[in-house]
This record gives C-alpha cells, sequence and structure tokens, in this order.
C-alpha cells in the first residue's frame, strides 16, 4: 500500500512548507498526480485526512489531487499522449511526463 507512504510525504512536505513560513493554519495542498504512477488518488486523500488528524495546524487542509495525463515522445519526431505504440513510426514512445506526483501549492495563514 505505496498510497499510505504518498499521503504521508505529501503531509510532511506541507508541514515542512509551513514551519518555515510561520504558518498559524494549512488550508489546502494542490498536487498533481500523473496517470502513470499507479496511484490511487482518492485513496491518496482519504489517507491524508486519516494522517492530518491529530495535527492542529491541518485541521482544516484539504488535500486536492489533480490528474496528470501522459505526455510520450518518439525519436522520429512524434510528440503526444500514445504511451504503447508511435502512432508515426510504430516504436516505443519515451514517456515524459505522467508518472510523477508533485505538490504544486501549498496554500496556508501566517499572523500579521
Amino acid at each position: 500500500m505505496h498510497e499510505y507512504s504518498i499521503a504521508y510525504d505529501l503531509y510532511a512536505t506541507a508541514r515542512t512548507a509551513a514551519h518555515e513560513h510561520k504558518a498559524t493554519k494549512v488550508k489546502k495542498i494542490s498536487v498533481e498526480v500523473g496517470r502513470m504512477a499507479m496511484v490511487n488518488p482518492e485513496q491518496v486523500v482519504f489517507l491524508f485526512d486519516t494522517i492530518k488528524e491529530d495535527d492542529p495546524l491541518f485541521r482544516q487542509a484539504v488535500l486536492e489531487c489533480h490528474e496528470v495525463s501522459p505526455q510520450t515522445t518518439c525519436p522520429c519526431g512524434y510528440a503526444g499522449d500514445e504511451i504503447y505504440i508511435c502512432p508515426k513510426c510504430g516504436a516505443l514512445p519515451e514517456l515524459v511526463r505522467g508518472r510523477e506526483i508533485v505538490v504544486t501549492n501549498v496554500e496556508i495563514e501566517v499572523e500579521d
């Protein structure tokens, strides 16, 4: 169940960012999840909600996962979203995007 470790890493990343900026509250964490990352985003959100329960800084935090479509290229010049066979030459295209899990934004509140 690698979703738990992903959820925990997202929590830890947001917590570090919040502490670095002296946040009083974490409101939202936005994450891009590549379709080829083989991760269930709903499960990650559920586990994140479980992990954050005991942390007052995250009491109202929301984890938003946005799915990212795969992007591939081929030496023949093809660029697109075909992941198995290049439609131009029949070769196996190289996956250049769609496997990653990236925190894109951490929305926090700070005291004035």
